[in-house]
């Protein structure tokens, strides 16, 4: 049984920084690929970034580029999601997501993954 879950949320200032965790249980990381996800109020789930497992290859959105950085612990089945330069547009739950191989890259559709975890809400706010 896979389980995901995420970590690091909370509520930071503009400009500020978190890190979010994603770690899976009952995974061990091969073919994998993890992707995060936000979902604001009253708008679609959105693919932000992504990273294969067995190339390290990764992607990110434009509008998280240069300021986001994914990042894995293979031995740990844990990525992370380092969010620098934090804008109050951020704000949104963020959504970790596994897939145990894709043959699509990057790999941004929510349909694209199985195994999710609950979320954890980051807000930007002053």
């Amino acid at each position: 049984q896979v389980q995901v879950a995420e970590s690091g949320g909370g509520l930071v200032q503009p400009g500020g920084s978190l890190r979010l965790s994603c770690a899976a249980n009952g995974v061990t990381f091969g073919y994998h690929t993890i992707g995060w996800f936000r979902q604001a109020p009253g708008k679609e789930r959105e693919g932000i970034s992504c990273i294969s497992i067995n190339d390290g290859a990764k992607y990110y959105s434009s509008s998280v580029k240069g300021r986001f950085t994914i990042s894995s612990d293979n031995a740990k089945s844990t990525v992370y999601l380092q969010m620098n330069s934090l804008k109050p547009e951020d704000t949104a739950v963020y959504y970790c997501a596994i897939t145990p191989y894709s043959d699509h890259w990057p790999t941004i559709y929510p349909y694209a993954y199985q195994y999710w975890g609950q979320g954890t809400q980051v807000t930007v706010s002053s």
